[in-house]
């Protein structure tokens, strides 16, 4: 039989991407287990900075689907999830497969090795896309391959490696900038809520991510917004108010949130002292930042009714990825 690897790397790629901007400083990756007869037993990701990486959390799914045994289930510590499945395992994982968006990690450090693992419940086959380029986890691969697996690297390589992109830049201690915005079907972009609450919810879960927030003056007074992660319960990030103007109205909510720090400047120099930094904003910051953005992200909510748009706008982008909530249509892009 024929198998379809890059249809495998593609589910964990789909994964991966609905925790993309979640993770940081983690990088976002997604993983597969298949089944002797390549029935799909598994498809998880790595959720958020300390969970159990998206290896973990897809044998913990396989091994239940192989076993029925529920008492993994509400394991949701990595060490725990560790030492469960290396007890209990019983040799079922010995015909499956794995597909990874990313080289199985080889370090101990918040969490155990994923290397280790796979390699102890003697997992014979795994598919990789990216290497891990950093030193301190790298060489997962070289460990598998010296325990008797078979590894084939660099499956969908190309897709593998824009999804590791914030993580490389964060690895090599630069920034990585992204622009969000909302938009109704006609283009808009301004007047009220746009994007559903699952949206929204992510949005704040993104928020609580970043380090920094940049937003456009004129946006600040005619919205008056929060900028906070209080849909999440997380923390809000500082805000840099791009702005020729320093005169805002102090009772403006974003001044009023505890714990941040609220800058007004005329150039974006302060993003050099960040690591993690994102953008939301309509046309004119658009122009203003396109230079120091890696990835776009959009929401497309399928309504109309506003005036104001990107048309003067002219850009080609490049889907990295597309997803659906429960209402809206999410893509992350970079400009050609």
């Amino acid at each position: 039989m024929v198998i379809d690897h890059d249809f495998f790397m593609r589910l964990a790629l789909q994964e991966a991407w609905r925790y993309q901007g979640l993770t940081y400083p983690n990088p976002a990756v997604g993983c597969c287990v298949i089944g002797k007869n390549n029935e799909l037993l598994a498809c998880n990701a790595h959720k958020k900075a300390g969970a159990p990486h998206a290896e973990v959390e897809a044998l913990k799914e396989a091994y239940f689907a192989l076993t029925r045994d529920a008492a993994v289930l509400p394991l949701n510590d990595a060490h725990a999830i560790h030492a469960y499945l290396l007890a209990h395992h019983n040799g079922v994982f010995s015909d499956v497969s794995i597909y990874t968006t990313l080289e199985p990690c080889s370090h101990v450090g918040k969490t155990p090795s994923c290397a280790s693992l796979i390699g102890a419940l003697g997992i014979k086959k795994i598919y990789v896309g990216s290497n891990d380029t950093n030193e301190i986890a790298a060489n997962g691969n070289l460990f598998l391959t010296q325990s008797g697996a078979e590894v084939v690297q660099g499956v969908l390589q190309k897709e593998c490696d824009a999804l590791l992109a914030p993580f490389v830049a964060w690895n090599q201690k630069k920034r990585f900038v992204f622009f969000k915005w909302a938009q109704r079907l006609d283009g808009s972009v301004e007047g009220g809520v746009i994007s559903s609450k699952t949206s929204r919810e992510n949005v704040h879960a993104m928020r609580a991510q970043c380090d920094l927030l940049i937003i456009g003056g004129n946006t600040v007074r005619s919205d008056r917004p929060t900028l906070d992660a209080r849909l999440v319960g997380g923390k809000a990030p500082d805000v840099l108010i791009f702005s020729r103007r320093i005169d805002f109205d102090r009772t403006i909510p974003l001044f009023e949130v505890k714990g941040r720090k609220v800058f007004i400047e005329n150039t974006l120099a302060k993003i050099s002292e960040y690591n993690n930094v994102m953008i939301e904003g309509g046309a004119k910051m658009f122009e203003a930042t396109k230079e120091i953005v890696d990835y776009y992200l959009c929401y497309l909510a399928p309504n109309m009714g506003g005036t104001q748009s990107f048309s003067e706008q002219k850009e080609n982008f490049e889907i990295l990825n597309l997803q659906k909530d429960a209402q809206d249509i999410i893509m992350w892009m970079k400009r050609k």
